[in-house]
């Protein structure tokens, strides 16, 4: 059996997988993005990176430490890992719907569901680990501001047709 630094790895890089995906968007960040109108508020696109690789992290290390507390992948741990999974793949389908199809409405509501299926994995968590569901509160807020940055760029990038 593999020693339990090596599975804290795994869970911890996990969550970063998205990122080789986001990388082939770069063009659309870079082209397209920049043509919207975003409020006063919104982050620096160079803060984007350096957020989501310590969200991705913090998140995957927490999965981890549900993990271990239940004893790996036990029908205990069904619930709090399946919807940490649910919400991770979640997250990873909103870029391809808001920088690819330019679907700027549809990848807010995703962002909704992305939020609901957190909250409910914060949840599952807390009697399980502390811990992890502190590890989870940074992104839940980070959902919050991006959730409100989508709607602000969807209301205010509508075709004049809408």
């Amino acid at each position: 059996m593999p020693s339990t630094w090596v599975h804290a790895f795994g869970f911890t890089v996990l969550p970063h997988a998205a990122s080789v995906v986001s990388w082939s968007y770069r063009e659309e960040i870079t082209g397209w993005y920049t043509t919207l109108k975003k409020p006063s508020w919104c982050p620096p696109n160079w803060a984007f990176g350096p957020v989501w690789f310590s969200l991705y992290t913090s998140m995957g290390y927490g999965s981890y430490l549900v993990w271990k507390e239940l004893g790996g992948f036990t029908d205990e741990a069904l619930v709090p890992l399946g919807l940490y999974g649910a919400q991770l793949l979640l997250n990873w389908a909103w870029t391809p719907i808001f920088f690819k199809a330019h679907r700027v409405g549809w990848a807010f509501v995703e962002l909704l569901c992305v939020y609901g299926a957190a909250a409910a994995t914060t949840v599952s968590w807390h009697r399980v680990s502390p811990t992890a569901t502190y590890l989870m509160l940074p992104y839940m807020a980070w959902l919050t501001l991006a959730g409100a940055l989508n709607y602000c760029i969807w209301r205010d990038n509508k075709p004049k047709a809408e």
